[in-house]
């Protein structure tokens, strides 16, 4: 690094600096601005700058016989200007920023979707007491959440996606796992408690392991294996100590969960790659369960047996039943569709205890809502109807 350069006729002699006239061989820079013959531009021999001058090459350093001169050129550009150095800087973690901001926003898919949930569960139980006809319930689910999309995408509230015949043939067997495990879980919650349906749906995560390593060749750690004996031991003794036991309640929950465990896998993997977001994917499944859903529940109800059960209902229930109808329709929509939205982000493993986790705020809010006690250990608190807090609890369980 240079910051001045001055030249003097007697710094230099031919015979002790450079006799042979050998020229230093020349770095190979960049091309940068040039200062050549500095001799000739400057006469006073020297030449300053405010801003120090990095050297690039000399060329020809020589002293002429005969005219007694030096012949210079000299390459030289400003160090403000000279090439980067070769230092790595550590900057803030880029992937670490994103990580977190990714982590927040499923933590917040995962609370609107437990939230949503806690409320469709109240008036599902609420409907199913007044009306047990759980395949038309399932029905009414499925059309109010296809209603709402087809609404959303007219009024351009959200983006209709692009969609071709492979997506539907991917979709498929997703809509008929999903078909099966709506059914099953609602059949389930019009013949027993919500409180036992959730506990025997939160073996979930055991049905989710045992699929993806039996079937798909999946492989985890001994730590998770060991994760679910408490799982699977906790819904082994509700089973066996629930007073109100049906056994087809409890094949409903377990159908659901198995159904469940596949219409997740299926689901991650047709979502991959995929340009469809994860709440438009569960609006095209629910267009396509509701197409598969409706000949069987005709089939299996009626509408003759729709119709004598909505006449009594609304005639004990009055003009609510219609409106307990519609808020349980679209809040299975809703939390379905924040579910979708937060599997688009996780795997479904993670899913499947996210919705394990789920079922702690099912069963716990709606007494808490309802300002009922937790039920007390002893038996006798079960078959305690004659005060009003426990015909309130009858009428959720």
């Amino acid at each position: 690094m240079l910051s001045s350069i001055k030249l003097s006729p007697s710094s230099f002699t031919s015979t002790g600096f450079l006799p042979n006239r050998r020229s230093i061989p020349t770095p190979q820079f960049s091309p940068l601005p040039i200062i050549k013959s500095l001799h000739s531009a400057f006469p006073t021999h020297s030449f300053s700058s405010q801003k120090p001058l990095q050297v690039a090459s000399i060329d020809n350093l020589a002293i002429s016989k005969n005219t007694q001169q030096r012949k210079t050129e000299c390459q030289a550009y400003e160090a403000d200007r000279s090439r980067p150095l070769d230092i790595k800087i550590e900057l803030p973690d880029e992937d670490a920023r994103l990580e977190a901001a990714k982590r927040i926003k499923i933590g917040i898919y995962f609370a609107t979707w437990w939230a949503l949930n806690v409320v469709f569960n109240i008036y599902n139980k609420k409907v199913l007491n007044a009306f047990p006809f759980p395949w038309l319930t399932s029905t009414l689910s499925l059309a109010a959440g296809s209603l709402l999309m087809l609404i959303s995408w007219a009024t351009r509230v959200a983006d209709a996606p692009k969609t071709d015949f492979e997506f539907w043939k991917t979709l498929f067997p997703v809509a008929v796992a999903h078909t099966i495990g709506h059914v099953a879980a609602t059949v389930s919650m019009s013949k027993v408690a919500v409180s036992f349906t959730h506990i025997i749906k939160s073996g979930e995560p055991a049905f989710s392991v045992l699929v993806s390593r039996f079937l798909l060749g999946d492989s985890f750690p001994m730590p998770v294996y060991l994760s679910l004996v408490p799982i699977i031991g906790g819904c082994a003794l509700s089973a066996l100590t629930e007073l109100n036991f049906n056994m087809t309640g409890f094949m409903g929950a377990m159908i659901s969960n198995l159904a469940f465990v596949f219409r997740n896998i299926f689901s991650k993997k047709g979502m991959n790659g995929k340009s469809v977001s994860g709440m438009n994917y569960y609006a095209c499944l629910s267009m396509l369960s509701l197409l598969i859903l409706t000949p069987f529940a005709i089939a299996v109800e009626g509408h003759q047996l729709w119709a004598v059960g909505w006449q009594k209902a609304v005639s004990q229930i009055g003009p609510n039943f219609v409106w307990w109808v519609v808020a349980q329709s679209v809040f299975y929509h809703l939390y379905n569709q924040v579910s979708y939205m937060s599997l688009d982000q996780i795997s479904p493993l993670t899913f499947s205890i996210g919705n394990t986790m789920k079922r702690i705020s099912v069963i716990v809010s709606p007494l808490m809502l309802l300002e009922l006690p937790l039920p007390s250990l002893e038996p006798s608190f079960i078959h305690r109807q004659s005060s009003e807090k426990g015909q309130r609890i009858s009428r959720f369980c």
